[in-house]
C-alpha cells in the first residue's frame, strides 16, 4: 500500500515544449504543463467542458527523454507524485506552487502538422 499514498495518473495534452535545465550539481530537470479536461452537462442541458492545467517536472534519464520527444499538443499519460513547494519571488512575495514529479511517462497521439505528417 506504500506506493499508493502519492500517487498520480493524467492523461492529457502539452501545453508548451519541455523547457530543460541542467543544474550546477550536473542534474537535468525538464519543465511543461499538461491540460486535463472533462466534460459534463449542467444543470440547463449545456456541455460543459473544463480543463485543468498541471505543472508537470522530470528529473535525469526522464528529463533528457521529455525534451527530446515531446511538443506542445502532444498526448501523454503520466504517472508520478504530487509536490507542494513555495518561494519568494524578487518582490518578496511568497508563491506556493504544486507540480508532478514524473516516475513514469508514455507517449500517447502525437500533434499533426499541417501536411498531416508527425
Amino acid at each position: 500500500m506504500n506506493a499508493l499514498r502519492n500517487r498520480v495518473q493524467l492523461i492529457g495534452n502539452l501545453g508548451q515544449d519541455p523547457e530543460m535545465k541542467t543544474l550546477e550539481s550536473g542534474k537535468k530537470v525538464t519543465r511543461f504543463t499538461l491540460a486535463t479536461s472533462e466534460e459534463y452537462k449542467n444543470a440547463e442541458g449545456q456541455k460543459i467542458k473544463e480543463t485543468t492545467w498541471h505543472n508537470i517536472v522530470a528529473w535525469n534519464s526522464l528529463a533528457d527523454i521529455a525534451e527530446k520527444f515531446l511538443k506542445k499538443g502532444r498526448q501523454v499519460a503520466v504517472d508520478g507524485r504530487i509536490v507542494y513547494r513555495s518561494y519568494e519571488d524578487k518582490k518578496g512575495v511568497t508563491k506556493n506552487i504544486t507540480e508532478i514529479v514524473l516516475n513514469d511517462l508514455l507517449f500517447l497521439q502525437s500533434p499533426k502538422n499541417k501536411n498531416n505528417e508527425e
